[in-house]
């Protein structure tokens, strides 16, 4: 088993491509239009979904916003950079809601941003990996 897509569900979906391939330098790896059912199913990520999981964007066409709720966490993204992933989506026209800096009660280098629907995303920057 592995994890195909998170679903997210977006008011406006031009708004949040731009969002996720402008800012955060993902691709529209593949679109289809319902209309029987009036909404529109975008997909996006960095690979192909043959090599690794990607986000949904389901766009309901009579619906321009959705109250997210308080069990929503957040997607993370790894970056090389934390700060300079901040730098990037901020020139971009993303919203920062926190900078770069070590996460609570640990080391880890860690931000968030949020996407035009209010959606968390968390900027984890990377690691050295260590051979067992």
């Amino acid at each position: 088993m592995r994890i195909l897509h998170t679903m997210l569900r977006v008011g406006n979906l031009e708004r949040s491509i731009q969002f996720y391939c402008d800012v955060l330098e993902m691709h529209v790896l593949r679109r289809k239009d319902y209309p029987e059912g009036r909404f529109t199913l975008a997909f996006v990520g960095y690979q192909p979904e043959s090599h690794g999981a990607v986000i949904e964007l389901t766009y309901n066409w009579d619906t321009s916003s959705y109250d997210i709720g308080n069990g929503y966490g957040h997607i993370a993204v790894e970056v090389d950079n934390a700060k300079k992933a901040c730098d990037m989506a901020r020139e971009r026209g993303g919203k920062v809601t926190r900078e770069a800096g070590p996460m609570k009660h640990g080391t880890t280098v860690i931000a968030f941003v949020e996407d035009p629907d209010g959606y968390k995303i968390e900027f984890i920057e990377k690691q050295p990996r260590y051979s067992d």
